[in-house]
């Protein structure tokens, strides 16, 4: 429902972080070290904000914000809360309000700090806006602003190469996907008659049915497995932890990644009854789950562990979605919001290690219980939750796990045996990151200070709640209030569950010991294993999907020089035949075999003389503009030309545009002169064969420009345009104006007249440029500067530069 309240108060809460992020470089200088704290208020009011929305959400209400956007083509700024889209920004709130004070610390005295806050406020707005849209527009642009401001965080140590080519990689595949998704998603709502997700599920039926279905389905799932790194797309996301720690906790563990579950959840409703869904889904990310678990604890970064830990979890996401039961549905919930807990504060804890150590390497690490207890607490609450070890919510995530694969009709033991396998190697992955670095003997790499509170707070939240929601998941706010609202809303129908830690002795319990077993011994044959299965995986990664990428951006950048070399070579007048050639292959091909007009038709009216002696005149001026060999005289030629275009316009009763061509020719042939005047004459550089193909192309461009206006004029004759009387009908009371070229310039046509001035404005910024270039060139070098400039005006052109 429409509560003029709650529309208000969302919109100002979706607006805050953008709004904020203008002014971080202000607060900033003003608060210094506390900036942290005042910014992290913001995501903080966000996450009460939407608690105070958990109520009524809860109670089965839709809450709806709307804006009209463009309404004469019914798009809406719509925003819905269900408890799915809640249950997503509130992790989104809550966690960008810990990474927040915790990059305060991390990045302290760092000088591009304030950039960060900049980039992870616009980030964070963006992911609640996507996560909140309900018109698909609005959702793509959200969609792609996350994909732009990640970019800039991957990329935060701009002066490494890593970073660089890490950002790069994250945002072509990410963007790749985004395009791909966007046609898929413009295609389904052309089938289904609308860009609002709550109309497009009302209307599934028509998606279901039609024989773009599957295309549609492919595009919308190559776009959400890029962005949630699912196989053969899940190189970038390792890749991307060249950025901080507090981006790959904020981007990698809770928000960007979960932005393709997110979508696949929004469409679970619409298109995952059809079988195709099922098959493509839960095979991608069964074959994530395993890959991602299998390279996790082969690796020695914490930070690389910690990623392909999660390229696994996301698969498993992937994967419970794919199967689309009611019960797959409730798992995938609980599970998102168990994965954010506990892998937030493992990213928290590897940063403050590497932050006080200098290394996140587990071989260099030992015995830093003591010397880092907080950390060590944070840590042993995460890994528990990873583990699945009970009384965590990991613990009941898993049960359900394994309860869900084994009451499938089909693949049942399959897919289970997946699940084990997977949660076998995170159990492993999960002791990795905790009895590497805090047990055992101290080595060399010990922390340099204490810790502090900003640092260590975040992981200590994350892994409480972690311990505190899996003690209290039946109580009425776990159960009721989060989960149960957030399946509902996947399954498109109301749903009440309970949640509980014993449900007695059950197959899923005996699951569940023989993951630990199982996990705890691969954990005591990791270091026997390691360095024949890191050969294998070398061996196969030289044809794996990321050598791919790399011959498919070598491949373009290859081919994009040759093409640069052979027809971006710096000559205007070959970047003129190029277009004449295509406009007369495809626009000519259209006109004289593509439409049906008949000609004979055409009423022409008789020549007057005055036209007859005008035309004689362009005539003649043309003929000496081309023929002629002084500058000034083919201006002077230009010039009758154009005035001659404005007599044409008296002639037909146009005096303002008569006017506009009287100004336009004016200073045209003053700018000529004043440039041109200096210049030396004309030479013939270009063959006899060349001037009579440039000839015959240009007689054929003005053929066909004479057949388009016919055309207009003819379909305007037979009645087939209604612009005419549109225009005329409406030009006072839409635009309130009389003069109708005017109105369609300014109104009309008053989106393509901006973007002109925007072409303009940008060539004169760009001229602007190059100028004060030159200033700081001479101020720079000095005298030999001009000497050298000078120098290089009084050379003479070689013929090629003549030409």
């Amino acid at each position: 429902m429409v509560n003029p309240t709650v529309a208000s108060g969302l919109i100002l809460a979706l607006l805050s972080g953008f709004i904020l992020s203008i002014f971080v470089p202000l607060l900033n200088r003003l608060l210094r070290q506390m900036t942290g704290w005042a910014l992290a208020l913001l995501p903080l009011g966000l996450f009460a904000y939407f608690l105070t929305l958990v109520d009524e959400v809860a109670s089965g209400q839709l809450l709806v914000a709307q804006l009209n956007w463009v309404p004469s083509l019914d798009v809406n700024l719509t925003f819905v809360v269900d408890g799915w889209s809640l249950c997503l920004a509130l992790v989104v709130s809550g966690m960008g309000a810990l990474v927040i004070i915790y990059a305060s610390s991390y990045l302290k005295d760092h000088p591009e700090l304030g950039r960060f806050y900049t980039f992870i406020l616009i980030f964070m707005a963006s992911m609640l806006v996507l996560v909140l849209a309900d018109n698909i527009f609005l959702m793509y642009i959200a969609w792609e602003l996350t994909s732009l401001s990640s970019f800039f965080l991957i990329g935060f140590y701009h002066e490494k190469e890593s970073s660089q080519q890490a950002a790069l990689q994250a945002l072509l595949v990410t963007g790749l996907g985004g395009l791909l998704m966007l046609a898929g998603l413009l295609w389904a709502t052309a089938v289904a008659g609308s860009s609002s997700f709550q109309q497009i599920q009302t209307n599934r039926e028509l998606i279901l049915q039609s024989a773009s279905f599957v295309p549609i389905l492919l595009l919308i799932l190559l776009g959400a497995f890029t962005k949630s790194a699912q196989f053969p797309f899940h190189f970038w996301l390792p890749n991307a932890m060249a950025g901080p720690a507090p981006v790959s906790t904020y981007l990698h563990s809770a928000t960007m990644v979960k932005a393709g579950v997110y979508l696949l959840g929004r469409l679970q409703p619409t298109l995952g009854s059809s079988g195709e869904w099922f098959y493509i889904v839960t095979i991608v990310g069964a074959v994530t789950a395993l890959l991602g678990a299998w390279l996790s604890w082969q690796k020695t970064d914490l930070k690389e562990i910690l990623a392909y830990s999660t390229v696994s979890a996301l698969g498993t996401l992937v994967l419970l979605l794919g199967l689309g039961t009611k019960l797959a549905l409730e798992t995938a919930v609980l599970f998102l919001l168990v994965h954010a807990l506990y892998k937030g504060g493992l990213f928290m804890a590897a940063g403050i290690i590497d932050h006080e150590t200098g290394t996140r390497d587990v071989r260099q690490l030992g015995g830093l219980r003591r010397k880092m207890p907080w950390t060590f607490a944070g840590v042993l609450l995460a890994a528990g939750s990873m583990a699945g070890l009970p009384p965590f919510l990991g613990f009941i995530g898993k049960e359900l796990m394994y309860e869900t694969t084994l009451e499938l009709p089909l693949y049942s033991l399959l897919l289970t045996a997946v699940l084990l396998l997977t949660n076998i190697l995170m159990v492993t992955a999960a002791l990795i990151l905790l009895v590497r670095p805090f047990f055992g003997q101290l080595k060399e790499a010990q922390p340099h200070h204490k810790t502090p509170l900003n640092m260590w707070l975040g992981p200590m939240i994350l892994g409480v709640l972690a311990l505190l929601l899996g003690l209290f998941a039946s109580s009425e706010p776990v159960s009721d209030w989060l989960i149960s609202p957030a399946t509902s809303a996947l399954v498109g129908s109301e749903k009440h569950l309970h949640l509980a830690l014993w449900h007695g002795l059950t197959p899923m319990l005996g699951l569940s010991l023989l993951t630990w077993l199982g996990g705890v011994g691969m954990f005591l044959l990791v270091e026997r294993l390691r360095p024949g299965s890191v050969r294998l995986d070398t061996a196969v990664g030289q044809i794996g999907p990321e050598k791919w990428y790399g011959w498919l951006l070598d491949g373009t950048m290859g081919t994009a020089a040759w093409f640069t070399q052979k027809f971006q070579n710096g000559k205007l007048r070959y970047y003129l035949l190029y277009v004449m050639v295509t406009t007369l292959v495809f626009v000519g091909s259209t006109l004289i075999f593509r439409t049906n007009i008949a000609w004979e038709s055409l009423n022409l009216t008789p020549l007057r003389l005055p036209e007859l002696i005008l035309a004689v005149v362009l005539l003649a001026a043309v003929a000496l503009v081309v023929r002629v060999e002084s500058r000034l005289t083919a201006v002077a030629g230009l010039g009758v030309i154009g005035y001659s275009i404005a007599v044409f316009y008296i002639l037909f009763s146009a005096p303002d545009l008569a006017m506009t061509q009287f100004s336009i020719e004016t200073l045209t042939v003053i700018l000529f002169v004043l440039v041109l005047y200096r210049l030396p004459r004309f030479e013939l550089f270009s063959s006899r064969r060349t001037r009579l193909r440039d000839g015959l192309m240009a007689g054929f461009v003005g053929i066909l420009m004479a057949g388009l206006t016919l055309m207009t004029q003819l379909v305007h004759v037979q009645g087939a345009s209604e612009l005419t009387d549109f225009f005329i009908r409406s030009a006072e009371p839409l635009a309130k104006g009389h003069n109708i070229v005017n109105v369609i310039l300014v109104d009309f046509r008053g989106l393509d007249t901006m973007v002109e001035i925007t072409v303009l404005s940008v060539a004169a910024i760009g001229v602007y440029g190059l100028l004060k270039s030159r200033a700081l060139y001479l101020e720079r070098n000095g005298k030999t500067a001009v000497t050298q400039l000078n120098q290089s005006a009084e050379q003479e052109p070689t013929h090629e530069e003549a030409a």
